[in-house]
This record gives structure tokens, C-alpha cells and sequence, in this order.
């Protein structure tokens, strides 16, 4: 059987997908590919409909089409349907699955290199994009202690505590506020892509009221250690990229398309030494 596979976005020339995914395809033995698609928005609703005809095993689904690909889809996850977004699309005899696998991976790579029982813990998201859903709704299902958003756009904030009613409560503070009270949580995850590389100097908050011991979360990986997480460290916070969460979400889409456990160790260091690669001089 030759797996066919890939992933969706606009515009998707930066995706280490492929690299990634290859690699995991020929260290479980197993033939196929995984390509990168740039499918324009307008052209979405007819690249769904080829991964019926030309027979996809399945595709990963990334900006900005997570939500707009949802009404071509037969079927969706509990999951993907609570946070309202796909990143995952299998195809099952003809029919279509939407799954996200965002939260589950960040809440894996979180609970693994924290080395933490976060039961306990009160948690700070900052942003309110589709990460933020995705993170919000598995650490409620998780049963973190507290969970609080914050965002420059209220209303946004506000719309991510309503998506996560039925799953628990979520407190909305305004970034001032938040930032003025840091000590008032454990866990503080940025979802934004602020101090992502090329602009790498930006912070998406200030960390001034920070408590030793916090966990700081950037689900950025380019670069590895953000500015952000570089002044974390230097506070006494325990500091966690966003590599982990790339590595699992995909790891668990590859084990929807293929029915294999995912070879995790290879799919990172793969993703790691493109990293290097990218970095290196020119």
C-alpha cells in the first residue's frame, strides 16, 4: 500500500511537514509521501473534494484553513468540534474525518518536559487565535486548577471562554491586569506568534511581575528559545518551546493515517536538524 498524504495551507513554502513526516514514513517501513500544498481559500472546497478522488490517506490542515475547511468535511471529532477547528483530515472509505490534534499534542509536550503534575496549577493563555482554543479546551478536559485568557482584543477572549463553557470555566483579564498579577499563576503559555523569527526582538507580554519556579510556555519554535523565554530563564522560570507540540500533533496525526505508533525521536530530530540547517550561515 502507498500512502499518499500532506498538507493544506496558504501560504505553506516554510512547513517542515514534509521533512517530518517522510521521515517517520521510512523509519516505520512504510511506503508513501507527504506533500506541501499551497491551496489558495478560494480553491479549498475543490482540493478537499480530490482527497476522495485521487485516494489521500489523509492531510495535516494549517492557516488559515482550519475553520473554513470544516463545512466540506463528512464527519468531526468531539474535539475538533469543541475547540472549531481541523488540523487533521483522514480519509475512511471515501468519507472525510476532521480531527485536532493541536490541544492533545500541547498538552503531551507540556505534561512530558515539565516533568509536572499540573492538576494543581493556575494557568495564564495569552492570545485567543485557534491555538489558544485548542490549548484552552485540553487543559480543561486535563483539570488544570484555574484557567484564565488574555488578549489585546477582548472580545476575542471573551469568545474562547464562551466556545469553553460546556468544558469548564475561564476567567478573561485584560492584559494590564495580567501582566501586573503574574504571580498569581504557575503556568503561562504564549499562542501568539509574537517573537517568532524574522522578528525575533518582540515579547508578547512583559514578564516584570513573573514569580520564580513559574512554567513558561512559547508555542513558537523558530527560533527555539524565543527572547520571551530567554527572559523567563533568566527569572528562575522553567521554559518550554513549541518543538514539543509540533512533533506530537503530528505524531498523532500520523497514527490516524497509518494505524503505526509514531517514531517521535526521529520525527524531532529530523525537525531539528532542518532547524540547524536553517540557521546555519549563509
Amino acid at each position: 500500500m502507498n500512502l499518499r498524504m500532506g498538507v493544506f495551507g496558504h501560504p505553506i513554502g516554510h512547513s517542515m511537514s514534509p521533512a517530518m513526516h517522510n521521515a517517520a514514513l521510512a523509519e516505520v517501513g512504510l511506503q508513501g509521501s507527504y506533500g506541501a500544498y499551497d491551496i489558495h481559500p478560494e480553491d479549498l472546497e475543490e482540493a478537499v473534494r480530490s482527497l476522495r478522488e485521487d485516494q489521500f490517506r489523509g492531510v495535516n490542515v494549517t492557516l488559515p484553513h482550519k475553520v473554513n475547511v470544516m463545512p466540506f468535511l463528512d464527519e468531526i471529532s468531539s474535539d475538533a468540534r469543541t475547540i472549531g477547528a481541523v488540523n487533521t483530515i483522514v480519509q475512511e472509505n471515501g468519507r472525510l474525518i476532521g480531527y485536532n490534534t493541536d490541544g492533545q499534542g500541547y498538552l503531551d509536550s507540556l505534561l512530558t518536559e515539565s516533568g509536572e503534575e499540573l492538576k494543581n496549577k493556575k494557568v495564564l493563555i495569552i492570545g485567543a487565535g485557534g491555538a489558544a482554543r485548542a490549548v484552552a479546551v485540553s487543559l480543561l478536559k486535563y483539570g488544570v486548577q484555574v484557567l484564565a485568557i488574555t488578549n489585546r482584543t477582548m472580545s476575542k477572549a471573551k469568545e474562547i471562554a464562551r466556545i469553553c463553557e460546556p468544558v469548564g470555566p475561564v476567567s478573561v483579564l485584560p492584559s494590564t491586569i495580567a501582566q501586573a498579577n503574574l504571580t498569581g499563576f504557575d503556568v503561562i503559555i504564549n499562542t501568539t506568534s509574537i517573537g517568532m523569527a524574522p522578528d525575533i526582538d518582540r515579547m508578547p507580554f512583559s514578564l516584570e511581575t513573573l514569580k520564580r519556579d513559574s512554567i513558561v510556555s512559547d508555542l513558537i519554535y523558530t527560533p527555539l528559545k524565543t527572547r520571551w523565554l530567554q527572559v523567563a530563564e533568566n527569572k528562575g522560570a522553567k521554559t518550554i518551546n513549541g518543538l514539543g507540540m509540533f512533533i506530537n500533533q503530528g505524531a498523532i496525526a500520523f497514527e490516524l493515517w497509518t494505524g503505526r505508533k509514531a517514531p517521535r525521536e526521529k520525527m524531532k530530530q529530523t525537525v531539528l536538524d532542518a532547524l540547524k540547517k536553517q540557521e546555519a550561515p549563509k
